[in-house]
């Protein structure tokens, strides 16, 4: 009988994240916030 035992270790480093990836996410997250706010504007009416 053999017994095979395999160890393995996982590094796992934060993400390091570009200029250009950071103003990404804000302009979407800006997008996202007045599509909320037209969302609210029309259905507050009913």
């Amino acid at each position: 009988m053999t017994l095979n035992i395999f160890f393995l270790t996982i590094t796992i480093k934060p993400r390091e994240y570009s200029a250009e990836e950071i103003e990404h996410a804000q302009r979407v997250k800006e997008l996202e916030e007045k599509m909320k706010d037209r969302k609210y504007e029309f259905y507050r009416h009913f």
